[in-house]
């Protein structure tokens, strides 16, 4: 059971590295698009980067979190340890 965790931990960690790739790509991309609308200022670079980067990783980071409970066995350890067998 230890290497089904180890690998989805193994796993899980190299997801969260295309995650963050992905948030500061998208954030690179909303800052070109306000530069190329002409609504670029301080407090709009700030926001977006904050705005953005956080919400795709929260997100994203929550949807791996989730498959590596999945993955990792610990889903079933719960359902297991609050199974009650009940007799007709």
């Amino acid at each position: 059971m230890t290497t089904d965790r180890d690998q989805a931990k193994a796993e899980f960690i190299s997801i969260l590295k295309w995650i963050v790739l992905a948030a500061v790509l998208m954030v690179a991309g909303a800052l070109f698009y306000l530069h190329w609308t002409g609504a670029l200022s301080v407090h709009t670079v700030v926001a977006t980067v904050l705005g953005v980067f956080f919400s795709v990783l929260l997100g994203c980071g929550l949807f791996a979190a989730a498959f590596f409970s999945d993955k990792s066995g610990i889903d079933r350890d719960v359902a297991d340890a609050t199974r009650q067998d009940r007799k007709p």
